[in-house]
């Protein structure tokens, strides 16, 4: 099964980074979204397997976004994996809160970066 991930970051190095990565390495499908409002959007359209959120972006940021996400019937099931640089995130507890997944720090390595949404998802490789 081929998975989709939405990746919705402002800063379009780390969605060319990422989406090369997952696409390439993994083989899964992805699609990409600039702000917060975009990625909503495409989540409503596409309902992806897993949604890459960045927490820091002008406008709607990850967690506006999320919460959002959380008060849709249709995309409450979706699992968000936040990318950060803010390592206080990472403390799963603040994450089950704002109801992530999890989250990823950034900068990641390309190469692995599929394992660890897989691993955080408990998918099989």
């Amino acid at each position: 099964m081929t998975r989709h991930v939405l990746l919705v970051d402002d800063d379009a190095d780390v969605r060319l980074v990422a989406g090369v990565a997952l696409a390439h390495v993994a083989g899964w499908r992805v699609s990409e979204a600039a702000s917060g409002a975009e990625g909503l959007a495409q989540a409503r359209r596409d309902r992806p397997d897993v949604v890459l959120l960045d927490v820091m972006m002008p406008g709607l940021d990850g967690p506006g976004t999320l919460a959002q996400m959380r008060a849709e019937v249709a995309l409450r099931g979706v699992p968000v994996l936040f990318l950060t640089t803010n390592a206080q995130l990472l403390d799963p507890a603040a994450l089950a809160d704002l109801g992530a997944a999890g989250a990823l720090t950034k900068p990641f390595d390309p190469f692995t970066l599929h394992r660890q949404v897989a691993d955080l998802l408990g998918w099989q490789p």
